[in-house]
């Protein structure tokens, strides 16, 4: 059964109220028990969080019988909830605030994310800006586009290619290896602007509407980058591994890199990982390897 834009807006009215219910009343509004630590004051986790995730897969499993629902904090308390999710029949991954550590700080900077899949196949893709409360998505083969709640939209397409010097980008680098950490910060110069979001969201939304040339995540965590990389391709970009493995979501490590095609795959790599020692560039490893 293939997954279509009506079942896309039953997702995106999903978030949406999980989004008003759990999310945006805790917005600013969060006392010291609300936010809570995984493995370090940088990785949060707070009451909207795991709310907004429980809304969300409940409303899922009401819509679609029998679907696999993958959270990122359900998978927090139970990693082998990622088992199965390159065989469901429909599978649906979750991130319920994405920039956790952004909405907890009070700013913002934050999204809803959400992913379908098929078999291990990413077929949609929805990012929410709760803020706003409008969103981008893309459904396989249908192309990306963005939409606010009064039903107008608009297609979207990545920013067009230059020389380094030209580009600009979101560079997230805490989970490089020691050794790789310098060589990627050292050769920010090389391009025209380097930040850094702390939010997938909002970096996949920029990227899919040609407001930013190039991603690059340390991080491959499937809730963090399955709905951005569909609606990224959707709008014509390009994303792959460090090594240039085709990126799939039951991939373990090795960073990703999405641009607006090959070409400049290739030269953010090159100008951020050239001079890194090569054996110590992450790679991506099949679940089980």
């Amino acid at each position: 059964m293939p997954f279509t834009r009506k079942d896309a807006a039953t997702l995106v009215e999903l978030m949406r109220e999980a989004a008003r219910t759990e999310i945006m009343p805790r917005f600013r509004n969060l006392d010291a028990g609300s936010i809570r630590e995984k493995t370090s004051g940088l990785d949060l986790v707070t009451d909207a969080d795991e709310g907004a995730e429980r809304a969300m897969e409940a409303g899922l499993r009401r819509a679609f019988p029998g679907c696999l629902v993958v959270g990122e904090e359900g998978v927090s308390a139970d990693p082998g909830r990622l088992r199965g999710l390159g065989d469901a029949d429909l599978a649906f991954i979750l991130d319920p605030v994405d920039g956790t550590l952004n909405f907890a700080s009070g700013l913002p900077l934050f999204g809803v994310m959400a992913a379908a899949l098929i078999r291990g196949e990413i077929v949609g893709g929805v990012i929410l800006d709760p803020v706003m409360d409008d969103w981008v998505m893309a459904v396989r083969g249908e192309g990306a586009w963005s939409e606010r709640p009064d039903g107008r939209t608009r297609d979207l397409r990545v920013r067009e290619a230059g020389p380094a010097g030209d580009l600009t980008g979101n560079v997230s680098w805490r989970y490089l290896p020691e050794a790789v950490r310098a060589p990627v910060t050292g050769a920010y110069p090389a391009f025209a602007m380097v930040t850094d979001f702390r939010c997938s969201a909002h970096t996949y939304r920029l990227l899919a509407a040609g407001h930013l040339h190039f991603g690059f995540s340390s991080s491959v965590k499937p809730w963090d980058h399955a709905p951005g990389w569909l609606i990224h391709r959707e709008a014509g970009g390009y994303t792959a591994h460090f090594d240039g493995t085709p990126y799939r979501p039951v991939h373990e490590g090795g960073g990703l890199i999405s641009a607006p095609d090959e070409a400049t795959f290739r030269t953010v790599r090159d100008v951020l990982l050239g001079g890194a020692p090569q054996e110590a560039i992450p790679r991506p490893v099949e679940p089980g390897a």
